[in-house]
Order: structure tokens, then C-alpha cells, then sequence
């Protein structure tokens, strides 16, 4: 399989990217920012400045802004043209574990029952009281939402690999700003959520198939906390319609993480706070079985431009993004 990692920069090459540089069969790109130093360069690494990602030739290119997390995609996109099978996301301060890699994405593993809404998946890996950045907040004082005797071994084929993060994992704002507690997650193997469980997914150690690769999609006119979060939203109702399901396994990363201001990451998660639940109603309403993966990815950001959750710019851009997409 041809496999590649994706991540975006605006530092100097980061201990993170030195080690997956030499990751094993897989290759990583690199995608700059304006910025990113000019004289940017590593190893290993097919590095796309803004020049090179200009010269492309993608449509997308010309709909993205600049600064914003959201110019990965034109990594994604080459990694497509170069015939990749499995696309990895992951940032520059997340360090791979001696043991990084993900599971098959077709076999039998632990699932979580079906249509139990929104669960805290980090109940599988830790006692310590942590939740993922979207998860809706009136749960977080809720009681334990996954039960081990409910959860049976099937076969199931996996979209969307989630690997968790060890030191300071994915969290809100409000966790960081009343607790901040590092964590260390225990190893407790792969869970699958079955059709109608939901839990929120990153951009983080995520690893994506290549038939899923359209829901890589980034929107790129919402905040920088929001934008990751929302394309997991989207992409769960979505993944169902088409037999597959989203995975979660061990941390295999530890996060150094880069400087953060709380209070400005709490001002940018608003929105995650306000719609997370909404978002899931209104995409599972408008996608439908016998519509194609990318018409219904565009019909459930119509919807939420409709519900003035993504703004007209979005739509602009999502269809550049589907226009590359299909010639591939």
C-alpha cells in the first residue's frame, strides 16, 4: 500500500517531523504556510511551499486562505495524485511512540453498540475524568457511557482510524483552563463504533482510507479549533452510509504540544460548544444511501450553511475541493 503522512508547519522542522520523516513505507509531506521560515527544508520530506502548492495546479489552491490549518488539504491532494492508499493527518508537535502504526482497517474488533449517540471515547483508555475537544459539554458530568459487558467482536471494516495522544491529549479549552491534568492513557487495545455511536475525531493521529479520502475535506472559512472537528462531525453520518466505521486504538503518539493562549482556543471552540449535537441531526437528516459519497458531502455542508453554521465561502471552496477530488 502506498502511505503517506500529512502535516502542516509554520516552525522550523520540529522533533515530530524528524521522526516521522523516518517512519517506515511511509512518506511525508510537508505543507508550509507564508509563515513558515523560507529556507525550509528536512530529509525525508517532500515539502510544498506556498510557490509549490501555488504551481499545482489545484483549484483548490486558489479558494484557501493563507495562515489557516485548512492549506493541509493541498497536502491530501498530492498524496492522492501520487496514488496514495492510506492518508495519515497529524501535527507538528505530536511525537511518534516507538510503536506507532494503526491497525488493519478491515477485521474483527471490540464494537460499541449501535445508535447510543454521543460517547466519551476516552472512557475506554483512562479512569481520569478528560473528554476529546467536541465532545458536548452537558455530558461531561454524566455517568459512564460505554458499559465493557455491551461491547462484542466483529467484523468490520474501518474508515477512519482515531489513535489517541499520550502527555497533553485532544481537549477543549475548558479542560485546559480548570484542570489541565496531564494524561497518560493506558493501552487497552482497538474499539469501533457501530452505526449511531459518535464520538468527536481530529486531525491529530488520524489515519483515513483511500475510499473515504473526499471526507478529508478541512472547512476552511470556520475557526482553527473548529475546522477538524467539524469535518469528524461530518464524516461519521456520512462513513455509515457506505458500510464503514470509525476506529479508535492506543496513544502512539505523545503531544509536545506547540504554545497556546486558553482563553483565545476557548473564544475559537464557541462554535463546537454551541452546534456539535446539531451538526450530527442536521447531516444525518440530508445525507442519504443512494446519493454519491461526494454529492452527499456537499448536501450536508448545504444544510449547514442553510442553519449559518459554515459561511457562502465554504460552499465555494468545498466545491473546488470535490472539482480536484474527481480527477483523481
Amino acid at each position: 500500500m502506498s502511505k503517506f503522512i500529512v502535516i502542516t508547519s509554520i516552525y522550523k522542522p520540529t522533533e515530530s517531523v524528524s521522526s516521522f520523516s523516518r517512519q517506515d513505507c511511509y512518506e511525508l509531506i510537508v505543507v508550509g504556510d507564508k509563515k513558515t521560515p523560507p529556507d525550509w527544508r528536512h530529509d525525508n520530506v517532500i515539502y510544498l511551499s506556498i510557490d509549490q502548492q501555488e504551481g499545482l495546479g489545484f483549484e483548490l489552491s486558489r479558494h484557501l486562505p493563507y495562515n489557516h490549518y485548512s492549506r493541509k488539504m493541498l497536502g491530501y491532494l498530492y498524496a492522492m495524485r501520487n496514488k496514495a492508499d492510506v492518508i495519515v493527518d497529524t501535527d507538528d508537535d505530536n511525537i511518534p511512540l516507538s510503536h506507532w502504526s494503526f491497525p488493519e482497517f478491515s477485521g474483527n474488533y471490540p464494537v460499541i453498540p449501535k445508535g447510543m449517540g454521543f460517547v466519551n471515547a476516552y472512557e475506554l483508555y483512562t479512569k481520569q475524568k478528560i473528554w476529546p475537544r467536541g465532545y458536548p459539554l452537558r455530558f461531561v458530568n454524566g455517568t459512564k457511557t460505554i458499559y465493557p459487558d455491551s461491547i462484542s467482536e466483529k467484523k468490520v471494516s474501518v474508515g477512519v482510524w482515531q489513535g489517541l495522544a499520550n502527555e497533553a491529549p485532544d481537549v477543549d479549552a475548558i479542560y485546559r483552563l480548570t484542570s489541565d491534568q496531564m494524561c497518560i492513557f493506558e493501552d487497552n487495545g482497538s474499539y469501533v463504533l457501530d452505526e449511531g455511536t459518535i464520538t468527536p475525531f481530529n486531525s491529530q493521529n488520524t489515519a483515513f482510507i483511500k475510499d473515504l479520502f473526499v471526507l478529508l475535506y478541512l472547512p476552511a472559512f470556520v475557526s482553527f479549533r473548529f475546522t477538524d472537528i467539524l469535518r469528524g462531525l461530518v464524516a461519521q453520518p456520512i462513513m455509515w452510509l457506505y458500510g464503514f466505521n470509525l476506529g479508535l486504538t492506543n496513544a502512539t503518539v505523545r503531544q509536545k504540544r506547540n504554545p497556546h493562549d486558553y482563553m483565545k482556543d476557548f473564544e475559537s471552540e464557541i462554535p463546537i460548544y454551541l452546534h456539535s449535537e446539531e451538526i450530527i441531526d442536521l447531516v444525518s437528516s440530508c445525507v442519504t444511501a443512494n446519493r454519491k459519497i461526494d454529492e452527499n458531502l456537499y448536501d450536508a455542508y448545504y444544510e449547514l450553511n442553510r442553519q449559518n453554521i459554515v459561511c457562502k465561502q465554504e460552499m465555494e471552496c468545498l466545491a473546488a475541493w470535490l472539482n480536484d477530488w474527481r480527477k483523481m
